[in-house]
Order: C-alpha cells, then structure tokens, then sequence
C-alpha cells in the first residue's frame, strides 16, 4: 500500500485495540505491518460479537492493512521465526504486561542484538514500574486511576462516571502512532533506533492536563475540591429532537439573542460580558433551552446558522453516515472484504497529498501470510510444510464458516 510510511517494516505482536490501533494507523499510512498471531485463535478481539463469516467487527476495524502470521511463541522454533522477521524491520510493538515479553526471550536487549538500530515500543496500562505495573489492566480501570471518571461526573463531590467509549485504549492508540513517526524521524536524522514507553495511563493523564486540570496548575494554589460550573451539558432538546449550541464571544452572545428573539438577554446584567454568563451559566443555559423547545431542530439550526452562531444537530450511529459534511469529507468508506463481504469503515483520518488515492485492504485472517512471510524471508517450502505440521505455524488461507 502506498502512503508516506511506505518501506517502513513493523512487526506487531500487540492485541486488544491500544496496539492494534497503533499499528493500524502506520499500516495506512503505508508501512508493512507484520501482525504476529498466537495459532490457538489469535488476537482476542477475533472472537469477540458483532460478527460475519467469522471476522468480528472490532478485529476490521483495528487490523486493516496488516500481513498476520500465526507463530507458537511458546516454542524455540516458534522465536527463531519471529527473529529472523525482525531482523531487517524498522519498528517492534508489544503491549504485554512488564517484564513478560522479557521472560519470553525477546527483550529490547535481545533484539538489539541483530537490529541494533531499531523502534522497540512497549505498550503497557500502568506503566512499567510502580506498585500497579503488573497489575491486569482494562479501559475503565484507566478511566478511574487518571481522574477521567470524576472529570466527567462533573465535579469531585458528584458520582465518578465513565465515558461511554474506551477512550483510553484508542487515544494511546493515537498518541504511540505519533510517537513512532517522531522517533523514525529522529533516526533518519541520527542513524539510532530506541526505545519508546508508553502507557495508557500516561496518555490520559497528558490528554486531560490541557482543558481540565487547571485547579492542580499553580503550585501551591490547588483546589482541594473541584466544583462544577454546570451540570449542565449543552445538548438541548427541541420540540422535535436534539441540538446542541455553544457561545463563547461577544459577538456569538448577540447572534444567540437574534436568533432566540431575545434581545432582552443583552440589558440583563448576569450577562453583560463573558465572565458574567459563565459565572451565571445555569440561569443562562436554562433561558436557552427554555426557547430551544418552542420549535424544531432544522428550524432552529437554520436560524442559528443564519446569525452565525455555533451549532449542530445531534446525530444518532445510523444518521452519521447520510449528514452532508461526513459525505462531502467522504469519512466513511466502503469496501469488498474477500471473507467478510462488504464492509464500512472510516477512512484514515489524516489525507496527504502526495497519496490522494489509498487502497484499502481488509484484516487478515489469522495466519492468512505466514507461508508468503516466510519464503521472503528466505525458508524453503518443505521446510514451511514440516512448520506447519508440527503446529509452530499456523496458515489458514480461506474461511468457509458463516455466522
């Protein structure tokens, strides 16, 4: 697949989504990605429900663009393998829990030894030190320990809550993929390959400092108690649905009372200026949505549009996929999956102009390229046939199951 990554090899022993979703990312971009498999069902998410002829949807969607081979890790042979792939690839991922892919014989000390220059990148939830280090970790636990929980509850007495989407596992995800290109950067620039930590918990706790740690900036000025402004949100309803406004200027403040036909609201001190409406923001979010549910959402939208006051309806899963600006980005595409038949997806986000055109190709099934794998890397086909037969490989080129 062509793409600015193109030429860049990386082997991906990850499962799950935070890894996956890393690799997937530099797969569209254009790397090779190598997905190395356990024979015995491969990544976990393979079995997981929302499924057809055997691929689940959350497998599509995080494994895209990949090559996998299912390797017995657990034998010499099996080790030796993975190797020799790893001898001439540019980048290593692993999300193990600390220490384990060190037991396994396959430490970044190890693999320096025949790719000294390599990206060696380990994923973990924790962090690899610290009392939870070895703990199992899952998204939610991430949620609570980094504060995420109470950010979203609203205020530090109100109940924690999640948020209803593994944020945490997706934006580390986002931030090891950025991570990666910058030390590819890096050693185009210096000719050293090393290694990049990151762990999920550290992805949270950076995402959440920029908008909603402000209380805990100032040294010695904390807030021993985060209050909310507002309970809140804005999502309004209409007599018809939802929509949801945001103000913030002077100048959206006045476009908000035209389009309300509410010109009052400007005479009224609790909202002269913009420090007023946010220190008054129940009592001016309540007027709001007290006119919002006199009329219809398109009717209100327009309006709003027309006084140039932020706005957007609120789309439910299915209404995505027909709104005009996901249409005219073409966010959303649709291809044939040899296995799995057609299947819809997002494309990738970034667009570069040097590569207008990406082609697609749909998740592997497990093993689906590890004869091909290993004859270009040089193992003989007899060789490859004895591999299979003693379980080290595991190749399974068609999938005639359908549920």
């Amino acid at each position: 697949m062509s793409g600015p990554l193109q030429g860049i090899k990386v082997v991906d022993l990850t499962s799950m989504v935070s890894g996956p979703l890393t690799t997937m990312i530099l797969a569209d971009q254009g790397a090779e990605v190598i997905k190395v498999e356990n024979p015995k069902g491969g990544d976990f998410t393979r079995s997981v429900s929302s499924r057809r002829n055997s691929f689940s949807a959350s497998f599509l969607n995080n494994n895209r663009n990949k090559k996998s081979i299912a390797l017995n890790l657990k034998s010499d042979e099996g080790k030796s393998i993975l190797k020799n792939l790893a001898r001439d690839a540019d980048v290593f991922v692993q999300n193990f829990r600390p220490n384990v892919i060190e037991r396994m014989g396959l430490g970044e000390e190890e693999l320096r030894k025949f790719a000294p220059d390599i990206i060696y990148v380990s994923i973990s939830g924790f962090g690899d030190k610290g009392p939870y280090s070895g703990k199992p970790v899952y998204d939610p636990l991430v949620q609570a320990l980094s504060g995420l929980t109470t950010i979203q509850g609203g205020s530090d007495e109100s109940r924690p809550r999640l948020v209803r989407t593994i944020l945490p596992d997706k934006l580390t995800g986002i931030t090891c993929a950025q991570a990666i290109t910058a030390a590819l950067l890096e050693r185009y620039r210096t000719g050293k390959g090393q290694h990049i930590r990151l762990s999920m918990l550290d992805a949270i706790v950076s995402f959440l400092w920029s908008s909603d740690m402000s209380s805990q900036t100032f040294v010695g000025k904390e807030f021993s108690e985060q209050k909310a402004q507002s309970f809140i949100d804005l999502i309004y309803e209409t007599a018809d649905g939802y929509i949801s406004v945001a103000v913030q200027s002077d100048k959206e403040w006045l476009g908000l009372t035209q389009a309300l036909e509410r010109p009052d609201w400007l005479q009224d001190e609790r909202f002269k200026t913009a420090a007023l409406r946010q220190s008054n923001i129940n009592e001016r979010l309540e007027l709001t949505q007290e006119v919002l549910r006199t009329r219809n959402s398109k009717e209100w939208l327009q309006r709003l549009e027309k006084h140039d006051v932020p706005c957007a309806p609120v789309l439910k899963r299915r209404e995505i996929l027909d709104h005009p600006q996901i249409r005219q980005n073409n966010t959303v595409i649709q291809y044939q999956h040899a296995q799995a038949g057609e299947i819809r997806q997002s494309r990738a986000a970034a667009q570069f102009s040097n590569h207008s055109e990406l082609n697609y190709r749909g998740a592997p099934l497990l093993g689906q390229h590890s004869k091909v794998l290993l004859e270009a890397a040089g193992y003989a086909a007899g060789d490859i046939e004895d591999l299979l037969n003693r379980g080290i490989i595991h190749c399974q080129e068609s999938e005639p199951t359908n549920d």
